[in-house]
């Protein structure tokens, strides 16, 4: 076997066993929580479990906050979210492609509150829930300038909005908050949020079409 193929494939196989350590991690942090709680979460209980020396857990998270965020990324942002995404912003259609963000938004916030669910009945302090949710709040604001960029090069962004307003608007009607009023508190149905959701989307950042910025002069 030639050398650069034997160097390809050895990488491949430590980037597989880097990820299998990584799911035994959080598969064993989840374990923990669910039985032992939050103080029996320990690194190296948690090391035990998977099977890893403490200092790798260490390496690879930093701490027990590190794990936790992995935690929620996986329940939230994985594999699933991902495509949801790309099939959202390949929608040719501008209205399409911004209601197709309610499902995701729904997605996340249904897995996520499951999550928060699990560290608080685990006994996760205050603070580093609010660090977790901070982060979390944080990377969502971030992922979603492609949602308004796609808009505007449509054409069909309000004309009254700029960017940073319009993705102001996106961010806080697909946040958590609401979330949580309409389904946890007053009852709705994951479904009927979503619904509202798309239909408040459109209406609040969707306007007329203009003429788009990658259109032939």
């Amino acid at each position: 076997m030639p050398k650069t193929k034997r160097s390809a494939y050895k990488s491949a196989v430590r980037e597989r066993q880097a990820a299998d350590t990584r799911r035994r991690i959080v598969e064993a942090t989840r374990h923990l929580l669910e039985k032992e709680g939050y103080a029996g979460m320990t690194i190296e209980a948690i090391a035990r479990r998977a099977e890893v020396s403490a200092q790798s857990v260490y390496a690879i998270f930093k701490s027990k906050t590190g794990i936790l965020i992995e935690l929620l990324d996986q329940s939230t942002f994985g594999p699933e979210y991902e495509e949801a995404v790309r099939q959202a912003l390949a929608a040719e259609d501008p209205e399409t492609r911004l209601r197709l963000a309610a499902p995701i938004a729904r997605k996340i916030h249904d897995a996520q509150s499951a999550t928060f669910d699990l560290l608080r009945g685990a006994g996760v302090v205050a603070p580093e829930l609010a660090k977790l949710e901070q982060q979390r709040e944080c990377l969502r604001y971030e992922r979603q300038e492609m949602m308004i960029v796609s808009l505007r090069d449509a054409g069909r962004l309000r004309a009254d909005l700029d960017n940073t307003t319009a993705r102001d608007i996106f961010w806080m009607l697909t946040s958590r908050d609401i979330y949580r009023m309409l389904v946890r508190e007053r009852g709705w149905s994951s479904l009927k949020y979503q619904e509202w959701l798309a239909d408040t989307l459109v209406r609040s950042l969707l306007g007329p079409q203009r003429k788009s910025r990658n259109a032939a002069p």
